[in-house]
């Protein structure tokens, strides 16, 4: 298998986004761990998204045989079975890594067992969201996962902020999920859950002027979102929709005075928009 179609399949492109939830949930834990601990954490992340993403992959094969024949396993790039090889051992490995983490810096089961929650949301999204009328929830719950994962391996509990923070995401997750699915209709079905994404905007509010800059160029990205939608790019809008996790992620930083690790999230999403022009990101 070519690295081209490994890093196609695992739309690497998006994954500093999960490298800026971490920081963000850390951040909203109110803990200052140390790099090494972040960067195992990010990579534990990273490994769980790319399980994901292929083995959404493996999931689709067929419906992707009718609707998007180019992807790599209708074209014939990768067989099936390898995809699914490779995408529940990434899974597990990040679940390991996890593990590790916690019981070598004391925090116990707390940060593994949500990291098993998560691995069982991804595997259940990527084989039932077709059908799944509530799939945008499910993916919801798969990013805010992420944040409950990283912030249980710095403090014991879920504090009121890390709870916030995931309801925030969640909300951003079912419009941009919403948006997601209908990307092979003639015409949206539904508006109503666009609303999903104007949560941020009410909730989120900026308390200085870097936090008010943050917030109008989140709230200027989704706009722009938002008339990629009206025109039917439905796949650049849902890119775009990505890389905008990455100012969420800022927003909510920054108004917990956290200036150095909002630049790290504002980083994040320039470079997932950087790369979402070399490897897709969807």
């Amino acid at each position: 298998m070519k690295l081209s179609t490994a890093l196609r399949l695992g739309r690497v492109s998006n994954l500093p986004t999960v490298t800026s939830n971490v920081v963000a949930a850390i951040a909203l834990a109110g803990r200052r761990p140390g790099a090494v601990t972040i960067a195992l954490a990010c990579m534990a992340m990273s490994l769980m998204y790319v399980a994901g993403m292929w083995l959404n992959d493996a999931f689709d094969r067929d419906l992707d045989r009718v609707e998007r024949p180019e992807r790599p396993i209708p074209s014939g790039e990768v067989a099936a079975g390898t995809v699914f090889d490779v995408g529940f051992a990434l899974l597990a490995g990040g679940i390991v890594l996890i593990a590790a983490l916690a019981f070598t810096s004391g925090a116990g089961w707390p940060p593994v067992l949500s990291a098993i929650a998560l691995g069982s949301l991804i595997i259940f999204y990527d084989a039932h969201h077709k059908q799944n009328r509530w799939s945008p929830l499910i993916m919801g719950m798969c990013r805010a996962a992420v944040y409950t994962t990283a912030a249980l391996l710095v403090r014991r509990d879920l504090c009121p902020e890390v709870l916030a923070g995931c309801g925030l995401l969640l909300a951003y997750l079912i419009g941009l999920t919403y948006v997601a699915r209908q990307e092979n209709l003639d015409e949206l079905t539904n508006l109503w859950p666009l609303a999903f994404l104007a949560a941020p905007f009410v909730i989120a509010r900026p308390h200085d002027t870097i936090g008010l800059a943050i917030y109008t160029g989140y709230m200027l990205w989704v706009f722009r979102s938002l008339v990629l939608i009206r025109r039917r790019a439905i796949r650049e809008a849902v890119t775009g929709l990505i890389a905008g996790i990455s100012l969420l992620d800022a927003l909510l930083i920054i108004n917990l005075g956290r200036p150095g690790l909002a630049i790290v999230a504002l980083a994040a999403f320039f470079a997932t928009a950087a790369l979402q022009r070399v490897v897709p990101g969807t």
